[in-house]
This record gives structure tokens, sequence and C-alpha cells, in this order.
């Protein structure tokens, strides 16, 4: 495979103006393990049974610089043989240009809708091979393999299976045997992840290949991995695992956090750390997803919901708390800060494939919203033009903290949280001053003289 992935390298640093284009294989956002296993063994998969003159190449769909926090993908690499110098990023390959040339063609591994950034690829997707929920709309020019299985490597191990299983050899499935066992948590029947597909699959890689890493030892290697955030900022834990969407004025990241909730809070300047990621990566909302387990098998899940603005938080909340379809069984548990509410998730099988889809319903019923309002258009945080450029941001290490005692009391119709005259205190986020103006502009119209 090593090979395949220099020759794709080579295709793409080559001179393109008389190539006839690129079917590209793109995993999604998040690009964890399971996202780069598929996008790289189907991509080779292709290279090997497809007739055609594009060639298939594999794109992780992250910029190259936060590969090293997916340390996880880059332990399975090493022990497969393989280096990931070779692999292609999102950062080093135009899409967009290559679409309005009509040189793109695109498979979705691991994801079955484009993100609103890249909506206008929409008519270059051939094909779907995914086992998140089904939110596609249908399309005769795209055929589409969705099942909620534990790991979409599963339904990739089953294509290859059926359709050219010579393309299958110890480095390719040492790859697709380590995702499905790691996505799958060891095929613990107590983490509610695996499907009698997951096991049938894992099985036949097994016996096939009688050379793999036995299954536990495997398997405790890249939980190890994946769970080691040992050094890492906030602001890259929170990129370690993160996926990200978006709905009117809203732009939300969701961030799978490999601790318990308590270490998490406790991290040494944690308040401010959000509010500059939110505010350098341009969220207004943040929910922290943290996971443990218990005996290496059972998933212990609480959750954390981050936004300067109450509105927002208080918004997202309540969608989480009364959501049904899964229910996830919510119980509020006390927060040291103001801006940061905390869960304690009851239905510990609901992990992030399950909470995505209610929070991309939120955001559909929130943008409606704003669309009906017409409120606030001149404001929304997510358009740059909107933005102050020379804007120099601060945040507070201890703001919304409830023992912050600094701050001095805030002067009658003030914008801000703190005394503009005070010496030095950091600024308020733009977030809030949004939601503060929207709040005075709601009440000039509801007073009786306009004034």
């Amino acid at each position: 495979m090593e090979a395949y992935l220099r020759s794709c390298r080579d295709v793409l640093e080559g001179d393109c103006k008389d190539s006839p284009g690129l079917h590209i294989i793109l995993g999604n956002e998040a690009c964890d393990t399971d996202s780069m296993v598929s996008a790289m063994t189907f991509a080779y998969f292709l290279s090997k049974t497809l007739d055609s003159k594009r060639v298939p190449v594999p794109v992780l769909n992250i910029p190259r610089r936060e590969f090293h926090l997916r340390s996880d993908s880059i332990f399975l690499l090493r022990e497969s043989g393989l280096s990931w110098e070779h692999l292609l990023f999102r950062d080093e390959v135009d899409l967009h240009s290559l679409h309005k040339a009509k040189k793109l063609t695109l498979t979705l591994v691991d994801h079955n809708v484009l993100p609103s950034s890249d909506r206008d690829l929409e008519d270059a997707v051939v094909e779907v091979i995914d086992h998140h929920l089904h939110q596609r709309s249908s399309s005769p020019s795209c055929s589409v393999t969705v099942e909620t299985v534990g790991s979409c490597a599963t339904l990739v191990t089953e294509r290859i299976a059926q359709k050219a299983p010579d393309v299958l050899d110890q480095q390719v499935a040492q790859l697709l045997y380590g995702t499905i066992i790691l996505d799958c948590v060891n095929m613990a029947p107590e983490a509610g992840k695996v499907t009698p597909k997951d096991s049938q699959y894992a099985i036949f890689l097994e016996k096939r290949f009688p050379k793999l890493p036995p299954r536990g030892a495997l398997f405790q290697s890249l939980q190890n991995a994946k769970f080691d955030v040992s050094g890492l900022s906030t602001e890259q834990m929170l990129l370690k695992d993160m996926k990200a969407a978006s709905g009117g004025d809203l732009r939300l990241a969701v961030s799978a956090i490999y601790m318990t909730l308590e270490d998490f809070l406790q991290r040494r300047g944690l308040q401010q750390d959000l509010c500059e990621f939110c505010h350098n990566h341009k969220y207004n909302l943040l929910v922290a997803m943290t996971i443990s387990f218990i005996d290496n098998k059972e998933p212990f899940r609480q959750l954390a919901v981050y936004s300067s603005s109450t509105l927002y938080r208080e918004e997202i909340c309540k969608a989480l708390e009364k959501a049904r379809n899964p229910s996830l069984d919510l119980k509020p548990v006390g927060s040291p800060y103001l801006d940061i509410k905390t869960y304690i998730q009851g239905n510990t099988l609901a992990s992030r494939k399950k909470v995505f889809p209610i929070i991309t319903d939120f955001l559909k019923e929130w943008e409606s919203k704003v669309f009906q309002s017409g409120n606030m258009e001149d404001l929304y945080l997510d358009d740059e033009s909107n933005q102050d450029q020379s804007y120099s941001h601060q945040c507070a290490e201890d703001a919304g903290n409830e023992d912050d005692s600094r701050v001095p009391p805030t002067p009658m119709n003030s914008l801000v949280d703190g005394c503009p005259l005070d010496n030095g205190l950091p600024k308020i986020c733009p977030e809030v001053l949004v939601e503060k103006v929207s709040k005075m502009a709601s009440m000039e119209d509801e007073s009786p003289d306009g004034q």
C-alpha cells in the first residue's frame, strides 16, 4: 500500500493540466481512525478494481498540521508498517478548484452528508459508504450504502471481501481489523457498539490472516494511544476528535474528550482556553463529550456545554435535555463556571454518532427561526465581513467563575460585564456583545415612546 500512497502524491504533485481529474475518497471532519482507514483502504480497493481514467486518491479531511493529535491512528499506521508522510490532507488538495474545472469525483466514507462549507461539491458525489444516521437525499447518480454497524471499516471490509478478496493483504487487513476492534471496544457487548456484522468480519480477517496481532493486545494498545492526552493543550484536546456544524448565526463544535469531566474541569485556565478556542476558530458554541471506560468495557459519559452567550448555551441545552431519539438521560451536575453547563449522561450508549443528529436538527430549527424573524442579520458572527479585523480579543481566565469577586459593579446600560474604564480587565467575548445588543434592541421596540 505504501507504493500506492506514494503514487497518489506523485499524481497530485504532477502536471494536472491535461489530467482527466481525480476520484477523491474523503472521510469525515473528525478524521478518526475509522475515517482514515476507510478512506485509505477503499481508495486502494478502487485503484485495483475501478476501470476509470480518474485516479482514486484518499484524502484525510483535516489540515496536515493537526494529524499528530491522532495518536491512535499514528500507532496503527506504524504497527502496520506505514508512514503517514505519504498521506494527503485536506489543506493539500483544492477540491473546490478541481470541481470548478470539472475534474472531481467524490466518494464519501464514514459520513453521508457534506458540511455546509462543502455543499457546492454535492453534485460530484458518486458513492457513499457510512454507518451513521442516514440523512442524505436520494439521487440516481449516487450509490449509497448506509448501515448502522459499529465501524465503517466493517462495511469497507465487506465490500472488498465480496468484490475483490485478493486485494486484501496482511497490511490492509491489519488496518481494517485494528479499526473494527477499536470502534467496537474489543467487541464487548457492554459498550453497545458491536453488531453481528462487525463480529462476522473481524472473525473473517482473523481466519484469513492468522498472523494478525492478538485481538485483546492490539485493542489495548490502540485504546491506550487514543486516550493518551498527556502534554496536550486544551485547544489540542478539543481538536483531537472534533466535528462541526452550523445553522443560522450558530457555528458549533462537538469534541470527544478522552478523560473524565472532573479532570477536564480542573484544567488550569480552562475558562480562558474555551473562550479563546471559540473565538480563534469562530465557534459560538462548544459541546464537549467526555468518555472513560469502566473495566475497559462499559462506557461512562459526561457532557459539558460552553458558550459565553447565555441565549445560545441555554437553547442547545434545552434541545439536548428534551431529546427523545435517543433520550440522553442527562442529569445536571455542579459546574465551577457560569458559562459551562455540565451533565452526567445516563444513556451511556449514545455516542457522538447518535448525539450529532440531535444537534443538527436543533441547528436546522434555529436557522428556520432566524430566517423567519429576520433579526440580527448584520450581527451574525459567522459572517467574517461583519467582524472588526483589528479587534484585540482577550478572555478572562476566571470569567464566569462563581467565586470571582474581582469584577466591579457594572454601570447601568453598559454593554459589557465589567466597567470599560477598569484598568486592563479583559474585554467581553463578541458573542456576549451580540446577545446584549439584541436584548437592548428588543427592550427599545417594546417601550411606549420607542426611545
